[in-house]
């Protein structure tokens, strides 16, 4: 039996669109900038889009499942301020307060 372990992505942020191609061997990522990101998995990862922006890397290697999972949200890690990027499901984020209105 092949235990299977996943890490869940989700993009935050007007636009933030992703899908994956080939078997869930390739993704691409839409994430503000003037190009598409393309990422392709390592041999033992597997891909799968379920909403234009829940992403969930599937493998039988927890530690190439994490390490993808993890080069993909360093294209965008999440900002502080708004919360806009690719963060993880169970991810909490702390947001920072915007600034001061004067009277």
């Amino acid at each position: 039996m092949e235990a299977k372990f996943s890490r869940f992505l989700k993009l935050a942020g007007v636009g933030f669109k992703a899908r994956s191609e080939h078997e869930g061997r390739e993704l691409f990522l839409k994430l503000g900038y003037s190009h598409e990101v393309q990422f392709t998995a390592p041999p033992a990862v597997r891909v799968f889009c379920f909403k234009p922006n829940i992403i969930c890397c599937t493998g039988i290697d927890k530690d190439r499942v994490h390490q993808f999972a993890g080069a993909v949200r360093s294209c965008k890690p999440p900002e502080v301020y708004k919360g806009k990027g690719v963060l993880y499901i169970d991810e909490i984020m702390k947001r920072k307060p915007g600034k001061k209105q004067k009277k």
